[in-house]
């Protein structure tokens, strides 16, 4: 198949398809960390050329609930439109199989409830990292304890979730954006200080999950 893998710049899930004998090239405003066949530039200029299938990981910054303390500042409403269209133009990309990945926010209530949420510990890593799947033409992926999984590792133990912080008040540990002390679903990488780097960090595909689209969409 030909395969873009849009807003990628690590070259994890192009790698992934491409190992499987696939025509996969990634495409990002980045180079690509991992060399292979790579689009430096706008994405949207992509998206409506012919493909067999489109992989897209449309920003989160302007989407995810996580930003909801900022939701009403100057200049955020303009820029979350931008992004929702975005996303709309990744979900109907000119494929007949498209996926596009984003943490919960604006596109559950706008397009539609994910199709499937995952988590990395559902295919053998021992992390948290809660991620929405939008499927067209796709079947949802097998995770590593389903009865017809793919052969790698075993599945693992739910890991405990990562606290930020604690209250002044109580003590009691803290979600660092919402304030509240209910077990989230992050990773590690969550709760790393701000910096140049966070954002590339958090928006990478991990390896066990990139592996398994490309075995089971492949």
């Amino acid at each position: 198949m030909r395969i873009l893998v849009a807003c990628e710049f690590s070259g994890i899930v192009r790698d992934a398809f491409t190992a499987k004998g696939h025509d996969a090239i990634s495409c990002d405003l980045l180079p690509t960390e991992s060399a292979g066949p790579h689009i430096q530039g706008d994405v949207t200029e992509h998206l409506q050329s012919p493909w067999d299938m489109v992989v897209a990981h449309p920003p989160c910054t302007y989407l995810s609930y996580a930003g909801t303390a900022h939701w009403n500042k100057p200049g955020r409403a303009e820029k979350r439109e931008e992004a929702m269209r975005f996303f709309v133009a990744c979900l109907y990309a000119n494929a007949p199989k498209v996926y596009v990945e984003n943490p919960f926010g604006l596109p559950c209530q706008l397009v539609r409830k994910p199709d499937q949420v995952i988590n990395p510990f559902d295919f053998g890593e021992p992390i948290r990292k809660r991620t929405c799947l939008w499927l067209r033409g796709l079947p949802i992926l097998f995770r590593a304890d389903d009865l017809f999984a793919m052969s790698g590792p075993s599945p693992v133990a739910t890991p405990e979730p990562v606290y930020v912080g604690v209250q002044q008040a109580t003590g009691k540990p803290k979600n660092r954006y919402t304030q509240d002390i209910r077990p989230h679903r992050w990773h590690h990488i969550e709760s790393i200080s701000p910096g140049m780097d966070r954002a590339k960090e958090r928006s990478r595909t991990f390896k066990s999950i990139a592996r398994a689209m490309a075995e089971q969409w492949g």
